[in-house]
């Protein structure tokens, strides 16, 4: 096995097959582990029926995660929610850097996976076009790792939640010397059903954690850009000549500003 595809669930029946099914021709080369939290619907059911290794633990997505990598049994491990899908051309180019990787004994022991929400709606094309301005930023999370990576830095702060979680063990995988790089190839996130409501809705659960992640890390460059309303607000969207997406795409970044107004206000709320 070159590869463990660790993806944490709770009642997603309605999305675990296509995240899985998307491996169905990889399994020679790739390991599926879906860690669950205690479904009440055929999550579980669902997923033994790809071949995958079920397991089950809670309360929170970190210590889903946790078990699920140090359950790997490949020497790369990515992480994966359940409502995300990988395009055969982007695991193709997965296993061929971890191919490549493996024979030429490169150092790239990271990777940053772009993200591509489905849907044809404005808020999707939006929300889109705001994704695109973080690859490999502050504001992005590594997604795919050796897993002695994993094991050095101990993985996930099991005390952090939803989002926080991630921007944390970014900066004790990089704190190592670790050297990472963007996929040319990108997963899709399926947010076709989440509303502004229900956006806002998560994006208040996610402070929760926040506080504590940032008191953790007062002083680091990236947790300054990370609450920064200067680089949230502006110099995540013109940095590296970025800026010349918004010149030709203003009223796209008009919704983006719109939406990151609203999430800074529901953050300052619940902080």
């Amino acid at each position: 096995m070159l590869l463990s595809v660790v993806i944490t669930t709770k009642n997603e029946g309605d999305n675990i097959e296509n995240c899985l099914g998307a491996f169905s021709s990889f399994r020679e080369e790739v390991e599926l582990i879906v860690v669950d939290n205690a479904s009440t619907d055929d999550t579980k059911a669902k997923a033994e029926a790809f071949g995958a290794k079920v397991l089950d633990i809670g309360p929170e997505r970190s210590a889903q995660r946790n078990l699920g990598w140090r359950s790997a049994i490949s020497p790369w491990v990515m992480i994966l929610d359940a409502d995300m899908i990988l395009p055969r051309e982007t695991i193709e180019e997965i296993l061929g850097k971890i191919r490549a990787l493996t024979r030429d004994g490169g150092d790239i022991s990271a990777f940053w996976i772009p993200e591509v929400r489905v849907g044809n709606t404005w808020r999707v094309k939006a929300r889109n076009f705001e994704r695109s301005f973080y690859d490999g930023t502050a504001i992005d999370a590594l997604r795919l790792f050796r897993k002695s990576v994993l094991e050095k830095t101990g993985g996930y702060d099991e005390t952090l939640i939803a989002g926080a979680e991630d921007w944390e063990l970014d900066i004790r995988v990089l704190a190592l010397g670790v050297k990472a790089e963007v996929l040319r190839g990108a997963l899709l996130h399926n947010e076709s059903k989440l509303s502004f409501a229900r956006m806002l809705e998560k994006k208040a659960y996610y402070s929760k954690s926040m506080t504590a992640y940032r008191a953790k890390y007062v002083a680091h460059p990236n947790v300054k850009k990370q609450f920064s309303l200067y680089y949230r607000y502006l110099g995540v969207f013109v940095e590296n000549g970025k800026w010349r997406k918004i010149i030709a795409h203003p009223i796209l970044f008009a919704q983006v500003m719109l939406e990151r107004i609203a999430v800074g206000m529901v953050y300052l709320l619940n902080k």
